[in-house]
């Protein structure tokens, strides 16, 4: 199923951005995993719209866990979460009109007109709200076994954030801000290039970089379902994204052999470390022990509130296309949640391939 994801565990996401709610369901987590609602309202705090650098529609998110969850501990059952929709204008859309790079046209190829299309419909940004919600789970669950996972804005518009040093403590000041970034006079040029787009009419887009630290070496498999596999998969899932990239990515053109290459050292026992990490924490699509690092591109919004040549795909004329609609002048702040969520769930199924699902439970 494409709303699907996961072998082990599997999540499914529902519903459409101006329908009565959206949705998700976790299925095959292990009974007795702590569920604190109050994570699950931070990661949705964490993705929610706040200010001038985010969408006018103000959802409040206040979500439901519907089932698979007893006393505060799942119970080995789905878990179902539903966040209803309220701040909807769906009048602000019509039919017709393929907004350039949005999903309408596609959508139409696809789906021959019995898509719901106010807001994007099912490929609106804001089916990230109930991953997000997953992912105060996933987190927790994770972070009971010493795995921690942090997303930070590392570049917008040639702007750059500092790089990951001390991953435990920059993970925990990434999830107590509201905007990701770990350098105060980045995160103060990074909005101030946000907010002159929207003056503009415009958007801008940026890069994401997430570690994932504590996971144990071992795990993954290779070829199709390699820790790249899984996890670009996932990455791909999120609006927006459209290129992922480990350790030194796109720059290992431009590397040598011997300036690629992390060097091995043990401690003459069982233990061994990488002197450097380029490769992002993964070899042969399995964890080496080292911190993941993974680099994710997403593009600017495309709703914008300039003119765009388009086309109306019922009455097959050309026209000029100017959205109405709300939106973000960037989205990369928010996307982080989603990304956190998703990275949370292809680290937990690869676990519990490895392991068993009763190997998460802490």
């Amino acid at each position: 199923m494409s709303n699907t994801f996961g072998s082990m565990i599997r999540m499914t996401v529902f519903g459409e951005s101006h329908g009565p709610a959206v949705g998700v369901v976790l299925d095959g987590l292990a009974p007795g995993i702590p569920v604190d609602e109050d994570a699950v309202r931070h990661e949705l705090d964490l993705r929610r719209p706040a200010d001038s650098l985010s969408t006018a529609r103000r959802e409040a998110d206040e979500f439901v866990i519907e089932s698979g969850v007893f006393r505060g501990m799942t119970t080995g059952t789905p878990v179902a979460i539903v966040i209803p929709n309220h701040d909807a204008r769906s009048g602000d859309y019509s039919y017709g009109v393929a907004r350039p790079g949005h999903a309408d046209l596609t959508a139409r190829l696809r789906y021959g007109g019995f898509e719901d299309y106010r807001g994007g419909g099912h490929f609106s940004g804001r089916l990230t709200a109930p991953i997000a919600a997953a992912g105060g789970i996933l987190r927790g669950m994770l972070k009971a076994k010493g795995i921690l996972i942090g997303t930070h804005i590392c570049s917008l518009m040639r702007i750059y954030d500092r790089a990951f040093g001390d991953y435990a403590a920059d993970i925990e000041a990434l999830h107590n801000r509201a905007f990701p970034v770990l350098d105060d006079g980045a995160a103060d040029a990074m909005r101030a290039v946000i907010e002159a787009a929207r003056a503009e009419g415009d958007s801008v887009g940026g890069m994401l970089e997430t570690a994932v630290l504590g996971i144990p070496g071992g795990v993954g498999e290779p070829f199709f379902d390699s820790v790249e596999s899984v996890l670009s998969h996932l990455m791909f899932s999120v609006p927006a994204v459209k290129s992922v990239e480990f350790g030194e990515g796109v720059n290992f053109a431009n590397l040598r052999g011997s300036e690629a290459n992390d060097a091995i050292r043990t401690d003459g026992e069982d233990g061994f470390s990488l002197v450097t990490n380029h490769s992002g924490g993964i070899g042969g699509g399995i964890t080496n022990g080292a911190p993941i690092l993974m680099r994710l591109t997403v593009r600017a919004t495309p709703t914008i509130a300039k003119a765009q040549d388009s086309v109306n795909f019922v009455t097959h004329e050309n026209v000029v296309c100017e959205s109405r609609g709300r939106h973000d002048p960037c989205v990369a702040h928010r996307a982080r949640a989603a990304v956190d969520a998703l990275s949370a769930l292809g680290i937990a199924d690869l676990l519990a391939v490895r392991y068993g699902p009763e190997w998460l439970r802490a």
